[in-house]
């Protein structure tokens, strides 16, 4: 029997508040692509009759993915778990706990909640001279970019700046200095950048090589799709060699990088992860005033939020809005800085990422019923978390009271005997999956014909193998075990639709 939901702001309030009619109701499709096995449910074919599914067990055996899988399946109309195969197993989530992220950071601070950037003067203006310093002040905004600060600069402008006699601040306190999700990972690793209250491009710097007449000519740059500021707060040196790709080392505050020569080809690019936010942040804005006729000095970092006057500002939109991306796009950084905002708020504090995603975790036990979970980060990218198929789907069938999430989860693309989308297809999912090297989850809802919604959670997992990977490429086996495990997840989804639905 599950337990019913705590009557808690979870259902009265920020969740209560999304509906399936929402804007969110029309987020984008775009999904991984798994197998369907030969004779499946095609666009026009009834379901199977129950008589010839084959045992859940066999269809994991068939898979061969070794390590171990888990599922759980659940009624979300009466909270009843249907089926389930090693239901109580611990898993790494990967992205999968996106999903709880997202809940988390609705119920903590509801759906409308915005995120505010803001430049602070310090002293009086007169005559178009600042009398103080002015200050960047991040409010932990995981969408600020280049075209914001951009804005921000003309707003600056607009307020009759032309000088200052101070200095030029930036402040990322809102949340503390994160300087990589996870260590365990390449330090060239896009998706692995640091953390900070102001963050700028998903802290994200562009490099672009080209080969010319007089060899290579390379930029790092945070260009939008107005922009292309060159920073040097990240700095590129080609270096004769084959291997490491990439090396990282950061020096007197600037993020210094090389690059195999033999690794470059003709041209390319690329995003690496920005390791000193606060300065990128600072030196974007420092040029867009710059173009203004505003001369700042070189930003430095300031441990303090003074007092002042805000001067200009940038508004990030709405978090139902930004979850949604972040589900759809699985992205890192803003799953990590909205959990951690959330963390901030719920105890008036937050001590750094580990103690913030354990205090998610507590969060998951005490509303969702999640009681063996335990988290180490609100993105997934640490195969140190723990979850289990019973804890998420049950946790799903508990959200799907609220109408908050199901909407802003990615529709999962079914396809037909010949492994081609099928759009037609009678059975409808929209989940979040979750992905790391011998780690492949999916949990969400699965809509049968002529029934209601299944919640479900599939974790697949071979840790030994996975320990035994070089996590800077992908190692044997890895791209075929994935593939594999994407083939069992629609496999068992047609195995619940014919049981389970009318």
């Amino acid at each position: 029997m599950v337990a019913r939901f705590s009557r808690r702001a979870f259902l009265s309030g920020a969740l209560a508040g999304l509906t399936a009619g929402s804007a969110l109701a029309d987020a984008p499709g775009q999904s991984l692509r798994p197998v369907l096995r030969p004779g499946g449910i095609a666009a026009t074919a009834k379901v199977a009759s129950k008589s010839s599914v084959p045992p859940a067990a066999a269809l994991i055996e068939a898979a061969q993915l070794g390590g171990r899988v888990s599922f759980a399946v659940v009624d979300t109309r009466t909270g009843q778990m249907l089926e389930g195969h090693d239901a109580g197993l611990s898993h790494p989530p990967a992205s999968v706990s996106k999903a709880v992220t997202a809940l988390y950071a609705l119920d903590v601070m509801g759906p409308k909640h915005r995120f505010l950037t803001r430049l602070v003067a310090t002293g009086p203006i007169h005559n178009g001279v600042l009398k103080g310093d002015l200050v960047l002040a991040g409010g932990g905004d995981p969408t600020l970019d280049t075209n914001a600060l951009a804005d921000m600069a003309a707003q600056l402008k607009a307020a009759g700046v032309r000088e200052i006699t101070g200095g030029f601040h930036v402040w990322g306190g809102a949340l503390p200095l994160v300087r990589a999700i996870d260590r365990t990972q390449p330090d060239h690793a896009g998706y692995n950048p640091a953390i900070s209250g102001l963050s700028l491009n998903y802290n994200r710097v562009y490099f672009e090589w080209k080969r010319g007449n007089n060899g290579w000519q390379v930029s790092m740059d945070a260009r939008s799709d107005r922009y292309r500021p060159e920073v040097r707060v990240a700095r590129m040196q080609i270096v004769n060699r084959s291997t490491p790709v990439y090396t990282y080392a950061e020096k007197n505050g600037i993020d210094h990088w090389t690059v195999a020569d033999g690794a470059l080809g003709n041209g390319g690019a690329r995003w690496l992860p920005v390791r000193q936010p606060e300065m990128y942040a600072g030196e974007v804005l420092r040029g867009f005033a710059r173009s203004h006729g505003i001369v700042l000095p070189v930003p430095r970092k300031r441990g303090n939020l003074p007092g002042g006057t805000m001067v200009a500002r940038h508004v990030s939109p709405e978090l139902a809005i930004i979850l949604r991306d972040m589900l759809k796009y699985s992205n890192n950084l803003t799953a990590e800085m909205v959990g951690m905002t959330a963390t901030a708020k719920r105890k008036g504090r937050v001590g750094g990422l580990g103690d913030s995603a354990g205090e998610m975790s507590r969060w998951a036990k005490e509303t969702l019923g999640m009681t063996r979970t335990a988290l180490v980060d609100h993105s997934g990218l640490s195969d140190k978390s723990q979850m289990t198929a019973q804890d998420m789907a049950l946790a799903l069938a508990r959200a799907h009271r609220s109408a908050a999430l199901k909407p802003m989860l990615k529709p999962f693309a079914m396809r037909d005997e010949n492994g081609r989308v099928n759009k037609a297809h009678p059975i409808k999912v929209q989940a979040k999956t979750g992905t790391l090297y011998f780690v492949s989850g999916l949990a969400g809802y699965a809509s049968p014909p002529g029934r209601g919604d299944l919640a479900f959670a599939i974790l697949a997992a071979d840790v030994g193998r996975r320990g035994r990977s070089n996590s800077d490429a992908r190692p044997p086996g890895a791209r075929g075990w994935n593939a594999r495990a994407k083939t069992l997840q629609q496999k068992l989804i047609e195995r619940w639709a014919t049981l389970y639905g009318t």
